[in-house]
């Protein structure tokens, strides 16, 4: 059953503060999930059927045009080739958690996946810098959702978490949520730029109380994007703020994912952390493009026993 969506609260700094993070401990317990969590056969086929639906497909080039939104969108559809679908007993072709574009790639994305019931993301606030007007960055997510999108992926400015800014950082992101509407707000904190594991936390909580639905770990954009201790940093935020708040906020990694034993390592930090709801597509999601390609050849390998080709399992 879908969630209610977190509504937000006013400012609480004394909710994150004090907290103190142990960079050694979250980096050793981040290092030991696969090797305690490794499924093999059915079970890790599962779990790479499961990172298709939780999947956020996305192309963010500057070369981006509205043939090649088709095309990624067309994959969207149908991630998997037929005779794989057929190979595994699946009863119907399985589809991806959304297809994320630059906001003028919106209206194409909707018109390629009409009738699909695939939501459509859009980045929007500067991506990925951020370093907008906040009155422009506003307009930017009101035109994305008037083109259709459904969910806005912002990006916060991390000036406000050096400074620990945090009323700042809190109204920012608060008027973005209010500009989204009935979109549902994925707060992008560009944990590469954060420098510290605190900043990170600090930046989740806040963010979750400005009203986000998703805290999502980079644009893809950084030097350093998603990694598994950072991940598990800002999922402790999300268990504690959902311990006070009553509410449930979604987690987003992205940037750096390419393989599908990432796919799997993320889903295992997933469970082990927040438990099994957080494994659908309502909470959370995998922003990646690349990642599917290789889903498919593992996939394809656990049908045939045998490898193909890479390009045999093109993105579009």
């Amino acid at each position: 059953m879908p969630h209610a969506r977190n509504p937000g609260m006013p400012l609480a700094p004394d909710w994150f503060a004090a907290q103190r993070i142990n960079r050694p401990a979250a980096e050793r317990r981040a290092a030991t999930l696969l090797a305690r969590r490794s499924p093999k056969t059915v079970h890790q086929a599962a779990f790479l059927l499961n990172a298709i639906r939780c999947m956020d497909l996305t192309t963010l080039a500057g070369d981006d045009t509205p043939d090649r939104v088709a095309r990624l969108c067309a994959k969207a559809r149908r991630p998997l080739a037929e005779e794989i679908v057929a190979g595994l007993g699946l009863n119907a072709m399985p589809s991806v958690g959304a297809v994320c574009v630059y906001p003028t790639m919106v209206a194409p994305a909707v018109r390629a996946l009409s009738n699909s019931g695939i939501p459509v993301a859009s980045v929007a606030t500067g991506f990925p810098a951020g370093l907008m007007p906040l009155d422009l960055r506003l307009a930017e997510i009101r035109y994305a959702v008037d083109q259709g999108a459904s969910e806005i992926d912002i990006v916060i400015t991390r000036a406000h978490v050096f400074r620990g800014d945090w009323a700042a950082l809190h109204d920012e992101i608060a008027a973005m949520r209010e500009a989204c509407g009935a979109a549902h707000l994925k707060a992008i904190l560009a944990t590469g730029d954060l420098v510290t594991l605190k900043h990170v936390y600090d930046a989740a909580m806040v963010a979750m109380q400005a009203g986000a639905d998703f805290v999502k770990t980079s644009t893809g954009k950084e030097a350093v994007n998603a990694t598994l201790p950072v991940s598990l940093v800002m999922l402790r935020a999300i268990r504690d703020y959902g311990a006070r708040s009553g509410h449930r906020v979604g987690f987003k990694p992205a940037g750096g994912m390419k393989t599908a034993k990432d796919a799997i390592a993320w889903q295992i930090l997933m469970r082990e952390e927040l438990g099994r709801d957080w494994l659908e597509p309502d909470l959370f999601r995998l922003g990646a493009s690349s990642m599917l390609g290789d889903i498919e050849r593992q996939l394809d390998h656990h049908v045939t026993g045998r490898y193909s080709a890479a390009y045999r399992h093109a993105l579009a």
